[in-house]
């Protein structure tokens, strides 16, 4: 019985990741009404975590791709993974004076 399988292709399947998983990640804190750092720039593919440092709650809204975070209390943390490249402005929900950009390259 022959064999479907060249022996050139099974080797290079075992260097072929079967899920791609990003291990880039940033992080953002939320800390006496304001966003730090307000500007970040990332790589495309980067899990940017926003973590509420304040005694207050609060919120992130990505309105140009429609993502809205639920209400984080204290030291409770949000987390997207930006998998296109842009400008993207957000705010806080609660308060929408707080404000921050995050610019993937």
């Amino acid at each position: 019985m022959r064999s479907l399988i060249k022996p050139g292709l099974l080797f290079a399947c075992l260097f072929i990741p079967a899920v791609a998983h990003s291990n880039i990640a940033a992080q953002l804190k939320i800390d006496n009404f304001k966003f730090g750092p307000d500007k970040l720039v990332v790589a495309q593919g980067t899990e940017v975590t926003w973590t509420n440092q304040d005694d207050i709650p609060h919120s992130v809204v990505l309105t140009a791709l429609g993502v809205r975070s639920k209400v984080l209390d204290t030291d409770k943390a949000f987390t997207y993974q930006f998998e296109k490249a842009g400008t993207f402005s957000y705010v806080c929900g609660l308060h929408p004076f707080m404000h921050g950009q995050v610019v993937v390259k």
